[in-house]
């Protein structure tokens, strides 16, 4: 905090920042900062570590591209995994879709979920009380590592690979996510900006492939990261079809404020300078 702004500061080179009107929360749990802002751009946000994570004006730009573009497309889904995501927008937009019968959503710090039931209600609304949800507290990494429990799609909502997160990336965590996943499942995950942090970007692309028969990364923007253009992959041991199924689409459609059948097939559109990246 400066005064009466936030700013997020990317390795000594760049920041972003924004007004805060009060200090909603501040706290430190047993694994991260945790601090809630009141800003007039963005509603309250949610800041871990100093890194803003999400607002409440904009966090559908974020969850409902995290999410559909895996439950529009994947084999089956009945039954979803998701790790981290406390503040519960990515479950909410999960348990939207009528085939899910289970979300076991997996969270290391139960801090992250108390503050944001209490400052962030619209991101989990209806969640915390839907009987599909299993909500537990442990270390995704080591769920992955240990569980006999196989899901249909795997979502991994992590922060930036540090603090808490360090561990979501890498290709032993994604060899673990795809023994989980069986034969046709479906992983997708945020996976970073291609233009202001490149070279962990074609990691996880990298480490993805070595993994999984098909990764393909797709794209959009996120206010709140300021990094311009930002990514999240699909990866699968099976091809996944070009478009949304229509008829997992149409339930979940009315409730959309940024996903649509057009832009999943545009999201998938990848620049250039990727394409020639990963040869695609």
């Amino acid at each position: 905090m400066d005064g009466s702004w936030h700013h997020e500061v990317f390795r000594g080179q760049a920041s972003f920042g924004l007004r805060v009107t009060e200090v909603l929360h501040e706290a430190q749990s047993a694994f991260q900062r945790i601090e809630v802002l009141d800003t007039p751009m963005l509603g309250t946000v949610l800041v871990l570590d100093g890194i803003f994570q999400t607002a409440e004006r904009d966090e559908r730009s974020y969850h409902e591209m995290i999410v559909h573009p895996a439950l529009c497309s994947a084999p089956s889904i009945e039954r979803v995994l998701v790790i981290g995501g406390g503040d519960g927008g990515t479950a909410r937009e999960v348990l939207r879709h009528p085939g899910v019968k289970r979300c076991v959503m997996i969270e290391v710090d139960r801090e992250v979920v108390e503050v944001c039931q209490r400052h962030l209600p619209t991101l989990g609304a209806g969640v915390w009380d839907d009987p599909r949800l299993d909500l537990r507290f442990g270390d995704g990494v080591a769920f992955v590592a240990e569980t006999t429990e196989r899901f249909d799609v795997v979502i991994l909502d992590g922060s930036d690979p540090v603090g808490p997160s360090r561990g979501l990336f890498g290709k032993r965590f994604y060899e673990n996510v795809r023994r989980v996943l069986g034969d046709t499942g479906v992983f997708a995950l945020q996976s970073e900006s291609p233009t202001v942090d490149e070279a962990l970007f074609f990691d996880i692309q990298g480490a993805l492939r070595d993994v999984f028969d098909h990764a393909r990364p797709y794209f959009g923007a996120v206010y709140l990261y300021s990094a311009g253009l930002w990514t999240w992959t699909l990866a699968s041991a099976v091809s996944l079809p070009e478009g949304p199924r229509p008829e997992r689409l149409a339930p979940i459609a009315p409730g959309c404020d940024f996903y649509d059948a057009d832009v999943h097939r545009a999201a998938f559109v990848a620049p250039p300078f990727v394409r020639r990246r990963l040869k695609s």
